[in-house]
């Protein structure tokens, strides 16, 4: 019987489940209701507790209280997406709970469990049912109930975790499009699968508990496009001192050799020895074939890419010290009263954004959200008293709640646009000689008149909003849910619009994605305003991926 846990089996617990919840993650994705190509649940709720994994898996000698404070600030901190948020409020309030003790029976343990659930309610304006939320205190439910009776830790965590199954299981109950994609919520599933990571190790299963901190985390990174670009990768170099006959034609045959393992192909020859340079990826190969004319000399080989790596660093670093330098020369300025920060998803829009005053751009989005560190590091680079933030993604806006929570120095304001059309909408709508609060009073009012659509692509085949809907297909997607399904980006876009447009509609913007051409969207363009000519149709280069249009209506 186990009758208590310490600081240490806690840590190892707290490590097993993330190291689990790690490994499930693309299956927990597949469960979102959405069939779109987004940073998903799976994928937000480990980069969130694999950023408190990172700073327990340093402890040498954990106590309960230190260990609390890493899972907390590293969970806080590293926060992503809806799910990533709350499961860090969920870790917050249980490690609240149990910071004061040394070990921990089943009565600790299951008022942690409270404080946990407490905590996570209270972070979430509108807390929903048939979530995470659900999974957590009906486990915490559970927990309290079994405190009466129940001493062993094994037997009181192998019972929680039949609850959390059983509650997980009836959450299609609660939300109705849950049980219309035929899935379970999918933020439950990755705390159940948190809990029995934990559970695992309480049985004394072995697992990796290094959780190491990701190469090039400090915004350099060396693209698979700048890779590509350098198609043959060493740079070799010698000289052959001929032992055998080296007429012309052996040379050409020589050339022709290389050609067809390389290129840059310099092969010079002066009586009785050749000198040989050629781009390959196997200089093995280059060797070979010249040992057969003769003894080499003067070998060189160097890895090119590597060179163009710690170029490419170089010039970063150059970069960022350039960039800090600036920071640090505004810092010097006096504050202004308003900064704005916007969570971009392209070129173009991120072009835009600046035109309308913001000072600092967080790149993400859909594919990859922002972490709550993210925001906060924004926020520490614009110079201003009030600093507003808008997410411009409804999966974003926790995180920027959270990151306005965690600083103290200046007044954080989340405008909670959704969408990049709100988010531009609400720049269009500052006005500087208003003070911060009518602003921001302003901006709220008209981001709700702001209707939006989204042209891309499923990831999965799935039934939602009454439509069927499979793999490949093109969606239009609306502020509320899906709006129109079919084969054919411009036939599903005019589709989709249908549902945008009403009588008194007087703008229309299209934002053109990345892997849209011009002239497409131009005539798409000029269909829309052929069918509702009484609205004004502006069209932009977003250059945002993923989608292939965004369009805005007012």
């Amino acid at each position: 019987m186990i009758k208590t846990i310490d600081a240490r089996m806690v840590a190892k617990m707290f490590l097993g489940g993330a190291r689990n919840l790690e490994s499930k993650k693309e299956w927990i994705n597949e469960l979102n209701v959405f069939p779109v190509p987004d940073g998903d649940t799976g994928t937000n709720m480990t980069l969130t507790i694999t950023a408190a994994a990172r700073e327990v898996s340093a402890l040498d000698n954990p106590n309960m209280e230190t260990l609390a404070k890493c899972i907390a600030t590293g969970s806080l901190r590293g926060a992503r997406g809806n799910s990533g948020v709350i499961l860090s409020q969920l870790l917050r309030g249980f490690t609240n709970g149990i910071k004061e003790h040394e070990e921990l029976d089943v009565i600790d343990l299951a008022n942690a469990m409270q404080k946990s659930v407490e905590t996570a309610y209270k972070a979430v304006m509108k807390p929903k049912e048939g979530t995470i939320l659900t999974v957590a205190k009906g486990a915490a439910n559970k927990a309290a109930e079994l405190a009466q009776s129940v001493e062993d830790v094994e037997e009181f965590a192998r019972l929680v975790i039949d609850e959390a199954e059983k509650v997980l299981a009836r959450t299609p109950d609660m939300l109705p499009v849950l049980k219309e994609a035929g899935v379970v919520d999918s933020g439950g599933q990755g705390l159940l699968e948190v809990l029995k990571g934990a559970y695992d190790i309480l049985l004394g299963k072995e697992v990796d508990y290094s959780f190491e901190t990701p190469k090039q985390e400090s915004g350099i990174r060396i693209s698979a496009q700048t890779q590509a670009e350098i198609k043959f990768g060493y740079c070799t170099e010698f000289i052959i001192m001929l032992e055998k006959a080296y007429d012309e034609k052996t040379e050409l045959d020589f050339k022709a050799f290389l050609e067809s393992i390389g290129d840059s192909i310099v092969v010079v020859s002066d009586d009785d020895i050749v000198k040989v340079h050629v781009h390959t990826n196997d200089p093995g190969l280059a060797i070979q074939r010249a040992l057969t004319y003769g003894a080499l000399s003067k070998m060189k080989i160097d890895n090119m890419r590597l060179e163009h790596e710690e170029k490419l660093i170089k010039d970063a670093s150059r970069i960022a010290m350039e960039q800090k330098e600036k920071e640090e020369t505004k810092k010097e300025e006096p504050r202004k009263e308003m900064g704005f920060i916007s969570v971009s998803i392209g070129e173009g829009v991120g072009e835009i954004f600046k035109g309308l005053g913001v000072d600092h751009l967080i790149e993400g989005g859909q594919t990859m959200n922002p972490s709550t560190e993210d925001m906060l590091e924004a926020i520490e680079k614009v110079n201003a008293d009030n600093v507003f933030i808008l997410p411009n993604n409804k999966n974003i806006i926790l995180a920027a709640n959270q990151a306005s929570f965690l600083t103290s120095d200046k007044r954080v304001i989340v405008i909670p646009t959704k969408t990049i059309p709100q988010g531009i909408t609400a720049m269009v709508n500052y006005i500087p000689e208003e003070t911060p609060r009518e602003n921001e009073l302003r901006m709220q009012a008209e981001i709700k008149n702001v209707k939006t659509g989204q042209v891309t692509y499923a990831v999965r085949d799935t039934k939602i909003d009454d439509k069927e809907i499979h793999l490949g297909d093109i969606m239009g997607i609306g502020d509320e849910g899906i709006l129109a399904v079919g084969k054919e980006i411009g036939d599903t876009t005019l589709a989709m619009m249908e549902a945008l447009v009403e009588v008194d509609s007087e703008i229309i913007g299209i934002y053109y994605g990345e892997e849209v051409a011009r002239e497409d969207a131009e005539a798409l363009r000029d269909q829309i305003q052929e069918r509702y000519p009484d609205a004004e149709v502006e069209l932009h280069s977003g250059g945002q991926p993923i989608y292939y249009y965004v369009i805005s209506v007012e």
